[in-house]
């Protein structure tokens, strides 16, 4: 099976915030309208994210939809840290508190809408939420980023760093960004400087 057809599936990307104890948020690429009378919208998240846990315990959420403006920094801070380990607000003053308490990003967005869960799905790994449409505003005009538009022109291109990349070298790639290491064995306490992720998160390749 050709795995890869799935990238020309057509995603937006989206930030999805929600409040309980504190504020946290994750990068998504499973938004979409569902019903438009009622207004409802579905998001899928990962049963591991902590923003996850929050929308099951709060039953609010909002979606900022990022445009193409965006920068990495946005996507590095809510999409390449977990909310478990830091607060992916500290020090963000890019955002604003909608009618249900959580808060919409202000940056690099066009548009945020938020609502109240009616319904969730149980997928296994992942949880679909289902709410219904409370509240909502368009910014700009400025193009919604879609996942295609993030690879090429926002991600960081990968950079072999270490020694110089020739043929036969070893190569360690970060699963999550892209980010490369030249050497043989990966330091047992190496973290990538990008996206934070551990040894673990890396794979063997030879060039």
């Amino acid at each position: 099976m050709g795995k890869n057809a799935m990238y020309n599936i057509s995603y937006g990307l989206y930030i999805v915030t929600s409040k309980t104890f504190k504020d946290n948020g994750c990068i998504s690429n499973t938004a979409v309208q569902v019903t438009s009378s009622p207004n409802r919208v579905s998001v899928t998240l990962n049963k591991a994210n902590l923003t996850h846990d929050m929308i099951l315990e709060s039953g609010v959420l909002t979606i900022s939809i990022l445009n193409e403006r965006a920068t990495f920094g946005l996507f590095e801070r809510f999409g390449l840290k977990s909310g478990r380990d830091v607060d992916k607000f500290d020090g963000f003053t890019a955002s604003r508190r909608t009618a249900n308490g959580t808060l919409y990003i202000t940056r690099g967005t066009n548009a945020y809408i938020s609502g109240k869960v009616c319904q969730t799905i149980d997928l296994g790994t992942h949880t679909m939420f289902i709410f219904d449409v409370e509240e909502s505003e368009v910014f700009n005009d400025v193009p919604s980023v879609t996942y295609a538009y993030y690879q090429a022109n926002i991600k960081p291109k990968p950079k072999a760093v270490g020694t110089d990349a020739t043929t036969g070298q070893t190569i360690w790639r970060c699963t999550v960004c892209g980010y490369e290491y030249v050497g043989e064995e990966l330091p047992d306490d190496f973290e990538c400087p990008l996206c934070h992720h551990p040894k673990e998160d890396f794979v063997k390749v030879v060039k």
